[in-house]
């Protein structure tokens, strides 16, 4: 097995893990089936591509700021399938720096995320070429464009490769590099309050927080690739992992939870729909490849799926553990994914971009269950409200941070960076902005991110709470709540609602339930009706645009005191 440089590196991961399973699946999708050698193979020529193209690391990674990279950043502008794995797997091992696109981008969004990130190279799907088109003249450090070829029958961009013939490129006379665990991992942000930001991991650090460098219920990493791969193959002998993955790569935590799998030497099943979230297709996938295990985040993804469950005929008897993360599950949700599969773990996880997998919860059919609060890993814990100190169990609030296995920072943002990873008591913490409390017990109560926190009246109210709240009300299909200025109270709360077809509660209905479950001072002052409600294609809400749906609607009278 490859020593270690400076820790792990996913461009060696997965090598270890192909070169002691080669024939084993990897990626399932339509069609394809994709073993460990293949995609190593795939992945080996893609990368040759890119180092032939001069793309890597420029300088290395001491003497760099937190805020600052040494190497080239490649987008990832796809849709769901095995190019997305193989782009991440090439990167790594042309040491140049992948990351994530958001694809429903419209122009002036995809320009400022191409420019903010640098971005030497670009691999798409040719359905996104017109876009790529438009951008690229105002993009002058872009050179390498990569197109994928799919149905949209888009033709090739002048100066672009093919991504089939880039899978086939020599190794450069001059080798390939060697991947290193201090090489990047560029994770960009959703944006859902503010503007994208690139935060830069250390790939040894986020393999170990997130991505499966830490055995699940262990408290240790790895010790070196020897032991990783007798975990692999000890998990392949019992059978293997089977992920069916509903949530777009692009998003952290399908990214995060491919490699958790790929780890265990199993298989990564995606959905013949890719564009957008079909059930049936998605249940159809994971009933044919027997999967053990899904994902989902929060209700905008698990509601459909569990809708699809009530109505149709499936088995889904392989299915041992559904995770959420990256969106809290409402109650009612919570509860019709436990009836409609009584025999699973719900696993329910709390993390952010700039700390990896923080805090975990899980639940089973008939068991307790308190929404919002987590069993924390050893590196998370509440700091004061000051950031000065660790509060001790049963203190009150303060600030969920982690320590250990953090960030670097954030791309070209050295003031946003000492912000967001101070050093407390000596030691360097993640801190990006998330309310919480440490409980008696040393569990800690979610409340929600700062930046939404609503200041009403003198009193802080955290949106998620009422979101939750409000979901509980069996009518309510999906809800944000978001503050708007109010000359009574400086700032109002505002739910933005949908409800279920055919269902036509009051708002006072709708308040009265919530009040069942949050004090009077939090309930909303105001309610506004839409069909549905504006989401990443992960499921994360876009609040930015309910603040503008909120001060769009006319002002109405308070529907309470």
């Amino acid at each position: 097995m490859p020593e270690l440089n400076h820790g792990f590196n996913l461009a060696t991961v997965f090598q270890a893990v192909a070169e002691a399973l080669p024939d084993h699946e990897a990626i399932v999708w339509r069609d394809r089936r994709l073993s460990y050698a293949d995609v190593m193979r795939r992945s080996t020529g893609l990368a040759r591509y890119l180092v032939s193209r001069g793309l890597g690391v420029h300088r290395e990674r001491d003497g760099l700021g937190g805020h600052e990279s040494g190497q080239d950043h490649v987008g990832l502008y796809l849709l769901n399938g095995n190019e997305y794995v193989e782009g991440m797997v090439a990167g790594s091992l042309a040491r140049v720096a992948p990351f994530n696109v958001n694809y429903r981008y419209v122009e002036e969004e995809l320009l400022y995320l191409l420019r903010d990130a640098q971005t030497t190279g670009l691999i798409y799907h040719a359905r996104f070429a017109p876009q790529v088109e438009k951008v690229r003249a105002q993009l002058p450090g872009l050179r390498v464009l990569v197109q994928v070829a799919d149905a949209s029958g888009n033709p090739l961009l002048e100066g672009a490769v093919d991504y089939d013939e880039a899978l086939g490129t020599a190794e450069p006379e001059g080798g390939m590099p060697e991947p290193s665990g201090d090489d990047l991992f560029l994770l960009y942000t959703g944006g859902t309050t503010g503007m994208p930001k690139g935060v830069l991991w250390r790939q040894h650090d986020v393999y170990v927080s997130s991505m499966g460098g830490t055995p699940f219920g262990a408290d240790k990493p790895f010790a070196d690739y020897d032991e990783l791969v007798a975990a692999a193959r000890e998990s392949a002998a019992g059978g293997g992992r089977a992920m069916l993955m509903l949530p777009p790569f692009m998003h952290a935590a399908a990214t995060w939870s491919a490699y958790w799998t790929f780890t265990a030497g199993g298989r990564v099943v995606i959905p013949d729909v890719v564009d957008r979230l079909d059930a049936a297709s998605a249940l159809e996938a994971c009933q044919r490849e027997a999967c053990n295990t899904f994902s989902v985040v929060g209700d905008a993804v698990a509601r459909p799926i569990v809708e699809e469950i009530e109505r149709g005929d499936y088995d889904l008897s392989s299915v041992i553990a559904v995770n959420n993360g990256g969106a809290p599950l409402s109650p009612t949700i919570r509860d019709r994914v436990l009836a409609a599969m009584p025999a699973i773990f719900l696993l329910d996880g709390a993390g952010s971009s700039e700390t990896g997998m923080q805090m975990t919860s899980v639940s089973a059919a008939g068991g307790p269950s308190e929404t919002g609060v987590f069993q924390p890993g050893p590196e998370t814990t509440v700091l004061d409200d000051l950031r000065t100190r660790r509060l001790e169990p049963g203190e009150g609030g303060g600030w969920l941070a982690r320590t250990g296995h953090i960030p670097l920072g954030y791309l070209g943002d050295a003031d946003k960076t000492a912000r967001t990873f101070p050093v407390v008591a000596g030691q360097r913490w993640s801190v990006p902005g998330d309310r919480a409390g440490l409980l008696d017990d040393g569990r800690i109560q979610l409340l929600g991110r700062d930046s939404i926190t609503i200041n009403s009246g003198g009193e802080k109210i955290f949106a998620e709470e009422v979101e939750r709240a409000l979901a509980a009300h069996p009518a309510v299909t999906d809800v944000m709540v978001v503050g708007r200025p109010s000359e009574r109270w400086g700032s109002e709360v505002v739910a933005i609602v949908s409800v279920a077809d055919g269902a036509d509660p009051s708002d006072e209905e709708l308040i009265a339930e919530a009040a069942r479950h949050i004090a009077r001072y939090k309930l909303p002052k105001a309610v506004v009706r839409v069909g549905m409600l504006q989401r990443s294609p992960s499921g994360k809400a876009d609040y930015r645009w309910a603040k503008d749906v909120a001060h769009a609607a006319a002002p109405a009278e308070p529907a309470i005191g």
